[in-house]
């Protein structure tokens, strides 16, 4: 988890998504439904980098058996402080199978809501001319 949690704060987006499994599931503080898949993943993880600001992870807490993690975490929206965790499952092989992220006060929820809207367009955007290009 030391290896994510580092890429995160060095906003390194290759690292973090080499620590991503093919199939893993994202559930978004904002989204009804879950997104899936390491590509799809990425995108939302990339686009976040640009929405925070001032993002730091303020406390860990695993399970003995290492396979479950929460990452407490602090940011901005603007003037809006987020107070969040992200609480990931780590499959047989140590990769990131299941991604859930939980943020407070709704006031943070709906900044985030509306920003990501327009930074998620823009990854998905990328990712599709890059299916089409490549």
């Amino acid at each position: 988890m030391q290896l994510f949690r580092q890429a995160v704060e060095a906003n390194d987006h290759e690292t973090i998504a080499s620590t991503l499994a093919e199939d893993v599931v994202f559930s978004s503080p904002v989204a009804f439904k879950p997104y899936h898949g390491k590509q799809t993943t990425a995108a939302i993880l990339r686009a976040v980098t640009r929405v925070f600001e001032d993002f730091r992870y303020v406390r860990t807490v695993e399970d003995i058996g290492g396979s479950d993690h929460v990452l407490f975490f602090e940011a901005r929206i603007d003037d809006v402080t987020i107070h969040g965790c992200d609480i990931l499952h780590l499959n047989s092989e140590g990769l990131i199978d299941d991604f859930t992220v939980m943020v407070r006060p709704l006031s943070a929820a709906q900044a985030l809501s509306k920003r990501m809207a327009t930074e998620f367009a823009v990854e998905m955007g990328s990712i599709g001319s890059a299916d089409k290009n490549g």
